[in-house]
């Protein structure tokens, strides 16, 4: 695999990229930042947000992922300049690219073998909330909101309509699609959603800690295990086991003919840590 790695967004005196890229160790840090406007996705961002997870499957330099937003707000959803003006005119042809442009983001982080990290700090709606949903772990502070406002416009949160029922029990998540009500932290962690809640200043430390520990960690099976879980969600329980002792998944057989699953296995005879090549 090549080291390419992501180009941050040019950055001019007149515009801040709505983007924010960077790498600090084996840790890359993708950030929201539309701080003013409570960071909304736009087709742009959303472009480039798809296109950086894209590239981080081939970046062999980054380990794990962390995504956050700027200014206290973690994603108020998709843009409503762009969105309002198609439902006004009814031009579903340009109303339906944001639900091509959810779900090309949503699988190019899902695909991406990376450990995925999403720091919600603040309002965290709509496509926002979709956006935390893809991650693989989600740590949110205590002054976190989430919603699925899509109803009250007339739309549908479609990625979330797919995704919300598999991760938290059917009639909770059917109460917050249908109604689109806000719901805070305490309630988010109590069905599920997030692995912790934190104070505002305790939030990119402790998602931090995470990081690193999964940089420090085996990244063939990070991808190994990505993409068991991700092809797994609709089969069989003995299919799905059938083609991993089979190694019928492409990372699961990389895994299994590589030097990092020797050096594994004799590390933990020898009861040392092992030293991780992603050979």
């Amino acid at each position: 695999m090549s080291e390419t790695l992501p180009k941050p967004a040019a950055q001019s005196a007149e515009t801040a990229p709505e983007v924010l890229y960077e790498v600090d160790g084996g840790i890359a840090t993708i950030t929201l930042n539309r701080p003013e406007r409570k960071n909304p996705l736009t087709f742009e961002s959303y472009a480039e947000l798809r296109d950086t997870f894209r590239a981080l499957c081939f970046a062999d330099a980054v380990k794990t992922v962390v995504i956050t937003g700027a200014g206290g707000n973690f994603c108020s959803g998709g843009d409503v300049h762009e969105i309002i003006g198609p439902l006004t005119r009814m031009n579903m042809k340009e109303l339906l690219r944001f639900t091509r442009m959810t779900g090309d983001l949503v699988k190019a982080i899902v695909n991406c073998g990376k450990p995925v990290i999403a720091a919600v700090n603040g309002i965290c709606c709509g496509g926002g909330l979709e956006l935390a949903l893809s991650a693989d772990i989600i740590l949110a502070a205590d002054h976190a909101s989430f919603a699925l406002p899509e109803i009250r416009s007339g739309t549908v949160a479609d990625a979330a309509s797919i995704k919300l029922p598999k991760r938290i029990p059917y009639h909770v998540a059917m109460d917050l699609l249908l109604t689109g009500r806000w719901f805070d932290a305490d309630e988010a962690l109590r069905w599920g959603l997030l692995k912790e809640i934190t104070t505002s200043e305790d939030l990119l430390p402790k998602v931090w800690d995470i990081a690193r520990l999964l940089e420090s960690g085996p990244p063939l099976v990070f991808v190994a295990i990505k993409e068991v879980v991700r092809e797994a969600e609709d089969m069989k329980f003995q299919d799905a086991l059938n083609r991993i002792s089979k190694r019928q998944f492409a990372t699961v057989d990389k895994l299994y003919s590589s030097e990092d699953q020797l050096e594994g296995a004799r590390a933990f005879a020898e009861k040392r840590s092992p030293v991780w090549k992603g050979r």
